[in-house]
Parts: C-alpha cells; sequence; structure tokens
C-alpha cells in the first residue's frame, strides 16, 4: 500500500465565489464556514427579527394610540424608539455575521431579508432623531 492509500484525505475546502469572499471579508468572518454554528444562527435571526418587528410596531401602533390617551408628551415615541432601534440594527448585524460564520446555504438569502429589515429601521431611527432635535 502506498502512502497515500493510507493517508486520510482532508476534507475538500468549500469553494467560494468572489461575492462570498467579499462578504465574508466585509463581515470579517473567516471564509471557511463552521456549520456547528447553525442552529445558532437560526436562533439569533428569530430573536432579532423579533425585536426589529417590536420597534415597528411599538413606532406604528402602541405608541401612537398610546401616547394621546395617556396624555404623554409627543417625544415619548422617538425617546423609546431610538434606544430600541438601535439595538435592533446590532442584533440585526450580529445575525447576519452568524450566518455566514455557519455557512448557511440560505446566506445571501437571509442577508437580503435582513438588509431590507434594517432599511427600515434606519428609516424609523434617523425619523426619530430628527423628531428629538426639533
Amino acid at each position: 500500500m502506498t502512502d497515500a492509500a493510507i493517508a486520510p484525505e482532508a476534507a475538500p475546502s468549500p469553494s467560494r465565489s468572489g461575492a462570498d469572499a467579499a462578504m465574508c471579508r466585509i463581515l470579517r468572518v473567516p471564509i471557511c464556514p463552521d456549520p456547528s454554528r447553525e442552529a445558532q444562527a437560526q436562533r439569533l435571526f428569530s430573536g432579532s427579527i423579533l425585536l426589529s418587528a417590536l420597534r415597528c410596531l411599538l413606532s406604528y401602533v402602541v405608541l401612537p394610540v398610546l401616547s394621546p390617551l395617556l396624555g404623554a408628551a409627543a417625544s415619548v415615541g422617538p425617546a423609546v424608539g431610538l434606544p430600541i432601534g438601535v439595538v435592533a440594527l446590532y442584533f440585526d448585524v450580529r445575525g447576519i455575521r452568524r450566518f455566514w460564520l455557519a455557512g448557511h446555504r440560505r446566506r445571501w438569502e437571509i442577508t437580503g431579508v435582513y438588509v431590507v429589515v434594517m432599511a427600515l429601521v434606519v428609516t424609523l431611527v434617523a425619523g426619530d432623531v430628527s423628531h428629538l432635535l426639533h
């Protein structure tokens, strides 16, 4: 037997496209994924999307209805929404990173969902900042 027949074969490294490699550099994650992190990524996705949804629900439903009923000032909404929005954005970025760290097969689709949600939250945060400054 030759040494090649005795030595175990190295696992082939996953081939990554140029776009995958660029995204890994942007997110500061290694190009070689760790599939054991997939469950973590899915839990974080659920939590961060829930937090972003809570931010939108507070901004568009709860605070506009409750603030006038309770006689609260108009600045209550932005004062509550701004920190929630910033935390939501932080967890959204962490969620994207987790999917890329895990090398999840749907990482591009999930990144797209996150980007859309983040755009909505950034719009709300900008509105809150503008409202608080004026």
